[in-house]
């Protein structure tokens, strides 16, 4: 009698779940800005059901779509307590299922987290690349591609715990903020470690660890007062993703119909003399085969992204975005969603990348923008990566000679076109990235190059960041060797590894050059505000060497950068504007006190920083 009694309950229990497969949001909070929440019901002809919710929540909308397999429901939030709601699922009249929805009550202050900004310095990290914490999840029963760290191109092993016990060398280097690369999971069958390609994005891809993992490295990051920045994706998903079989409307990628792909001419968004099927092409078009192109412009998509990102800032407690191929989204649906997440977390700092070569187009993208603003168009996006600075950097520094347009002049003129962005203070700087040629790769290895580099990236306006591994010298070439070139472990990430960089001891004498060096840099302008918000004054460059000051009203900083082989020597009275009366100073990264009266001689292929008295 026991055994028919449990069989009837279990046949009972299936049947008010076994109609569901998945729901997303999977929780919401109770407590939102945002006052209700679209909740994604999938499973076999849901749509045949009838609705319905507890008295005290209410149902504002009910959306079917031409998929029966799809329902979205959307419930008022406010003023309703943290608990779980049943959201029933009915048949003439009769109750057929139900699911419990629960509404966390959202942790104190959370609205008002400050993002990163100025004052932080950003290292970036692939994470498949960087360390490998638990080797018993470097491949996945569910998931197509196994770890062999045999093939370049591979998954190596590298995960979220890799980065939680190494947060001790990245504090102690100077770093403030980690932005990884996205750790969602990505099941591309090969090369999926780069997870640009998410297959569930509601979902920490198992390789890296867990939903619960990645909380906790947030948490251990901000025992130290770091802050995390999560790598987001609004404009793609992998081919791979759960819905590309069973999609909720035709319209939830753009189609063609079908595949086609991008021109990559971003400047097709704003061009007022563009042909609509180019701008179509870059807006629309995907951005390789294998990533579908998102339709931001279809309502049902635009809430999905909007929840989904707002879900993991409340959850995992995060502190900044990322945004991938910002500029390739549909640009009304983009500032919407950048809106909507700036309205829920007025602090929050989400930064694009508008990969551009030309300071009026970058600046179309920023907040506020001059340049938008001619075309009445507001992204409300933050910040926006000084690509034209990097483009510099990539080559100015193996410019010995300087002319009209090379040299040191490259950095000037790039600092010239500030007037035209609405927020220089809130400009991502940086030498390299995941996607970029390796900069010491640039510099053929060339420490003296580096610390150049370091030092304008790490002195100027702006939020500096740091690809991983730079800090050592790390080299690869992308052109010749393709992109696993430029991702290359990091040296000690591995049970095994000849050698440890994380260490002292471990790395080699070369190594440790290069990381004194930085180490030094990044510390120093972790306490000095000077350098986080000081107004920017900078000289025209003379015989391949520029100098420029950071100054407030209580301390100024002195930059000198000689780009030239050889010793420079020159007048001081050229910078009595910068100087403003200071006689005297000392040179961060020596300690050695310098006299500023007269004259000032500097080695070549150097740089001083030298904080005024």
């Amino acid at each position: 009698m026991k055994r028919i009694v449990f069989v009837l309950m279990f046949v009972v229990s299936f049947s008010l779940t076994a109609q569901i497969d998945r729901v997303e949001p999977p929780f919401w909070w109770s407590d939102m800005n945002l006052s209700e929440v679209q909740v994604m019901f999938y499973g076999k002809n849901i749509a045949e059901y009838q609705v319905s919710a507890p008295k005290e929540m209410v149902i504002s909308n009910i959306r079917k779509t031409e998929n029966p397999n799809y329902v979205f429901v959307t419930v008022q939030t406010e003023g309703l307590d943290p608990g779980n709601y049943d959201i029933r699922f009915s048949k003439k009249g009769k109750k057929s299922f139900s699911h419990s929805y629960e509404l966390k009550k959202r942790d104190e202050g959370s609205a008002l987290r400050e993002g990163f900004n100025s004052s932080d310095a950003i290292y970036l990290i692939m994470p498949d690349r960087f360390a490998n914490g638990n080797p018993a999840n470097d491949s996945h029963p569910q998931l197509q591609e196994k770890a062999d760290r045999s093939k370049p191109g591979g998954r190596h092993g590298g995960d979220i715990e890799g980065v939680i016990q190494n947060l001790d060398y990245l504090e102690d280097l100077g770093v403030t903020a980690i932005w990884s690369t996205p750790l969602l999971e990505d099941d591309d069958p090969a090369y999926s470690y780069h997870t640009y390609a998410q297959s569930d994005v509601y979902r920490i891809d198992p390789r890296y660890g867990t939903n619960e993992d990645y909380r906790r490295l947030a948490n251990e990051m901000h025992k130290r007062d770091m802050k995390l920045i999560m790598d987001y994706v609004t404009n793609h998903w992998g081919g791979e993703h759960w819905m590309m079989d069973d999609l909720p409307t035709y319209d939830w990628i753009h189609q063609f119909p079908g595949y086609k792909n991008s021109n990559y001419r971003m400047t097709t968004q704003f061009d007022p003399n563009r042909a609509d099927i180019d701008r179509k092409l870059n807006e629309d078009g995907w951005f390789v085969s294998t990533m579908p192109d998102l339709n931001q412009s279809n309502p049902l998509v635009l809430n999905y992204l909007t929840q989904n990102a707002i879900w993991w800032i409340e959850y995992a407690g995060l502190d900044g975005f990322r945004v991938d191929t910002y500029s390739y989204n549909d640009k009304d649906g983009i500032s919407k969603w950048t809106k909507a997440i700036m309205d829920e977390y007025p602090n929050f700092n989400i930064v694009g990348e508008v990969w551009m070569h030309d300071q009026a187009q970058i600046s179309y993208w920023q907040k506020d923008s001059p340049i938008g603003a001619i075309q009445s168009y507001n992204t409300y996006l933050p910040s926006v990566m000084d690509f034209t600075l990097h483009d510099a950097l990539m080559v100015m520094y193996n410019e010995d000679e300087m002319g009209w347009d090379r040299g040191m002049v490259r950095a000037y003129e790039n600092f010239a076109n500030d007037f035209l962005y609405a927020d220089t203070d809130n400009l991502l700087v940086f030498a390299g990235n995941h996607d970029t040629n390796r900069i010491n790769e640039e510099y053929d290895g060339d420490l003296q190059k580096y610390k150049l580099a370091m030092t304008l990236v790490l002195t100027t306006r702006g939020t500096p960041q740091l690809y991983y591994g730079d800090e050592i010298g790390m080299r690869g070439d992308k052109p010749a060797k393709g992109d696993a070139d430029i991702r290359r472990d990091f040296p000690g990430g591995w049970a095994g590894d000849e050698q440890s960089a994380f260490t002292e001891e471990g790395r080699t004498s070369e190594q440790n050059e290069y990381h004194s060096f930085t180490k030094k840099l990044l510390n120093y302008r972790k306490k000095n505000e000077v350098l986080h918000t000081g107004k920017l004054l900078h000289y025209i460059p003379e015989n391949n060497v520029y100098v420029y000051f950071r100054y407030n009203t209580e301390d100024r900083v002195m930059v000198v950068i000689n780009n030239n082989p050889e010793a420079q020597a020159f007048s001081l009275d050229r910078f009595s504007e910068g100087l403003a009366g200071a006689v005297s100073g000392t040179e961060i990264i020596t300690g050695e006190q310098l006299q500023l009266k007269d004259s000032l001689e500097i080695a070549g292929k150097t740089s001083l920083v030298v904080e005024l008295k």
